[in-house]
């Protein structure tokens, strides 16, 4: 389930809020001995976070989907340059890492009970009574799972959204109504802290295995009068990126 990007947090009745980490999105499905870790995109994840697979094997539920945010906490604080680095492809690497900084889930909904029923259907705020007994019956034993706050009080996400920035990307605002809808972006919002800056195009990277453009390379000039590489953006819609172009090869 995805959320949609809006200015502010929403109010009203019908919100819960949470706060947004700064990790890696990823679905855990346990079915007996096999775990298995999904990314948002749908990739794999399970070779690059052992520990998570081994404290969901602990678990006496025996079987069960969870929707929720891998982070490594390093010193104090989540490190997404940590989270990257695990995605490496010596399996020798990946164990050396997981043991230096151990990474958490951080849950914030759950999708098949122990029973392995289907929660899909039910209305948010059915799944998270569900998931808050599950996580009392469960998570106790094993550190490395998190139960994620949730609040309906404005007030509450108001003040979390005054901490973006260290361990919070922002805020997310979902329907408490609302079923758990795969791929979309009708019942979730989320409200992330806006900064700009005047960049300067430099070129492009095509988009992997099309013939379209997938980011644009930013760049700020130095003191010296040279272009520094600074970052890509990879926010923008297909056309407005073409459009963009278009203009650039023009000028």
């Amino acid at each position: 389930m995805d959320a949609l990007l809006v200015e502010e947090i929403p109010t009203g009745q019908d919100w819960q809020y949470e706060p947004k980490w700064d990790g890696f999105r990823c679905l855990v499905f346990r079915d007996g001995k096999n775990v298995y870790l999904q990314s948002k995109s749908g990739q794999p994840l399970t070779r690059y976070f052992p520990e998570l697979v081994d404290a969901f094997l602990r678990l006496r539920a025996k079987r069960f989907v969870l929707d929720g945010e891998i982070a490594i906490p390093v010193s104090g604080k989540f490190s997404f340059d940590d989270l990257l680095q695990r995605i490496h492809p010596a399996a020798s690497r990946v164990r050396k890492l997981s043991l230096e900084h151990p990474a958490l889930f951080i849950v914030f909904d759950l999708l098949a009970g122990a029973d392995g029923r289907p929660l899909l259907k039910m209305p948010l705020s059915e799944r998270r009574e569900l998931l808050e007994t599950f996580a009392r019956e469960h998570f106790a034993e094993q550190k490395s799972l998190r139960l994620s706050p949730a609040t309906t009080n404005f007030a509450v996400a108001q003040n979390w959204f005054k901490q973006v920035g260290a361990d919070l990307d922002g805020i997310v605002a979902k329907r408490v109504n609302c079923d758990y809808r795969s791929g979309e972006r009708t019942g979730m919002e989320k409200v992330k802290l806006s900064r700009s800056a005047d960049c300067v195009v430099g070129g492009f990277r095509y988009a992997s295995n099309q013939k379209v453009v997938g980011s644009l390379l930013l760049g700020l000039y130095n003191d010296a009068g040279l272009l520094d590489h600074v970052g890509f953006c990879s926010g923008l819609k297909t056309d407005e990126r073409r459009k963009l172009l278009a203009k650039w090869f023009m000028a």
